[in-house]
């Protein structure tokens, strides 16, 4: 009998087992081939007459996902994954690095969202309105929206005119589908969500912007007639900006905004990462870079204070378009969060369009586990602080507040809008929930999460064309349509009892707190 080495790995230290039920397997082979990690294989069998055994891999390399795709493709429904919560993994990754993964938090505490309610509905007093009948006007701004006061207005006799140009504001849907670049992406998943933006705009008369991503775009995509419904991400990694800057003069129309990104709630203060299994051939052309790890430096190059933000990129980026299109800013929720805002808010140029605050929750394609649960900020309270700073010096709404990082993170997408648009935010993003639409098996409770590695097994997050051609284009676009006419339906149904046909922008009247710390800390009413 062979000795015992305990230091040796088994299965049992791996987060997921591999449940086969020999006496309904048929030994196709469909599991281990549609098995992107490879962590299950056959064996050639000891006893009994059938001549393999399907054995789980015990390597941290291929150690099980969870992701069920075996299960998908089994005929007889003979594997599974299953959880094992005596598992050691954490420990016995450490030997090679941190951990890495993509995905959400696993932290399992409950969500400050989830711990507000709407308390105000109005009745008698204030009637209510039907939200089948009424018209509403969701929109909500991207650009500098000045007050009335510093107008450049002038009288031609009966008549308003404007002295000198203003800056440029795009009103828009209070939802944008966050920054998910090509390359983090796969080419169909990108082109299914851009699909979706587009018809929405389209057919749907829903005016939903979709933001790049770090890593330019595709040159037919600038220079048609999309590019209006796309919003630019340029980053510290200036990947793909070079043919945004070349594709210039043949653009037919300017694109909806540009979004500087500084940082990520995902991983605040780290930079980002694309792993060289993700840069395929398509990706080196567009970024203009070899088959590498693209690393994005957690400092932006270009920068090294506020002020030297608001003159110098903001200045650049809004001079590249002739100062047509409105130029904003994302960082990750801090506590110093408050201060980048208080000092754009004073921008003396009035360029800044935009401030984009991403918070603990928000998703990410690679990153350490360390930083995705221990770094960052949750979103509700720093969203409510920069509100309340701009509303102290009488500035509210000049400068939109956009927030995003686990909106939607329940299923509940259009109450978590309601909720931040109430404490201030004029607009949400919404990233990972893509995704889940486009068909990902990941989720908070650790399933799947491998985005990181290229071998996502819906083809999402992945360059592998094998893999790819798991996902459906048309399908996915329809999903993502069929939820943001839910989305729709279900913020009205929101707004109409509170009696608003706007956006109740910093309305905080409106909720009340379950939790009597979150109620004193966003200074609502607590409701025992």
């Amino acid at each position: 009998m062979a000795a015992v080495m305990v230091q040796d790995l088994h299965c049992c230290d791996l987060p997921w087992q591999v449940d086969w039920q020999q006496d309904k397997c048929v030994l196709c082979g469909a599991c281990a081939a549609a098995c992107t990690v490879d962590a299950i294989h056959f064996v050639a069998s000891s006893r009994g007459v059938r001549g393999a055994a399907l054995r789980q891999r015990a390597e941290l390399a291929r150690a099980c996902t969870g992701c069920g795709m075996c299960s998908r493709v089994c005929p007889q429904n003979a594997i599974r994954p299953l959880r094992n919560p005596d598992h050691r993994f954490p420990l016995l990754a450490r030997a090679n690095g941190p951990l890495k993964r993509g995905g959400r938090s696993n932290l399992h505490a409950q969500r400050t969202l989830d711990k507000l309610t709407v308390g105000r509905i109005s009745q008698m007093t204030d009637p209510a309105l039907d939200s089948e009948r009424h018209v509403f006007d969701l929109r909500a701004p991207l650009g500098r929206v000045l007050p009335v006061r510093d107008l450049p207005l002038r009288v031609e006799g009966e008549a308003l005119s404007l002295a000198a140009p203003t800056p440029p504001v795009r009103w828009i849907y209070p939802l944008m589908f966050s920054d998910m670049s090509i390359g983090a992406l796969s080419t169909r998943a990108w082109e299914a969500i851009a699909l979706a933006c587009a018809y929405l705009n389209e057919q749907c008369h829903l005016p939903v912007r979709m933001c790049s991503g770090e890593g330019g775009m595709p040159g037919r995509l600038l220079e048609s007639e999309h590019l209006q419904y796309m919003v630019l991400q340029i980053a510290s990694g200036h990947f793909g900006w070079n043919r945004i800057l070349r594709a210039l003069p043949r653009m037919k129309t300017d694109p909806a905004g540009v979004l500087i990104k500084m940082g990520q709630g995902a991983k605040p203060g780290d930079g980002g990462l694309l792993p060289a299994a993700k840069v395929a051939a398509h990706i080196q052309a567009i970024r203009g870079v070899p088959r590498t790890t693209l690393h994005s430096p957690a400092n932006h190059q270009g920068l090294y204070s506020i002020e030297e933000a608001v003159q110098k990129m903001h200045l650049s980026c809004n001079a590249a378009f002739g100062f047509r299109v409105p130029v904003a800013i994302k960082c990750a929720a801090s506590v110093t969060s408050v201060a980048v805002y208080n000092n754009l808010l004073r921008d003396p140029y009035n360029i800044c369009g935009g401030f984009f605050l991403d918070g603990i929750q928000g998703g990410t394609g690679a990153a350490n586990e360390i930083s995705l649960e221990h770094t960052g900020h949750p979103l509700a309270s720093k969203l409510r602080h920069c509100y309340l700073a701009a509303q102290a010096q009488g500035r509210q709404g000049q400068i939109p507040l956009w927030v995003g990082g686990g909106v939607g993170q329940t299923g509940q997408a259009a109450a978590d809008a309601f909720k931040l648009i109430c404490l201030g935010a004029n607009g949400v993003l919404v990233g990972k929930l893509l995704i889940q639409l486009l068909g990902c098996v990941g989720n908070e409770q650790g399933r799947c999460n491998a985005c990181n590695t290229g071998r996502c097994p819906a083809g999402i997050c992945t360059q592998d064309m094998r893999l790819v051609r798991r996902l459906d284009i048309d399908r996915g676009a329809q999903a993502i349509v069929d939820y943001m006419l839910a989305f729709d339906a279900e913020l009205r149904k929101l707004l109409a009892p509170v009696g608003n046909t706007s956006l109740p922008v910093g309305r905080a009247d409106v909720l009340v707190a379950t939790d009597r710390a979150v109620a004193q800390a966003l200074g609502l009413d607590y409701a025992c």
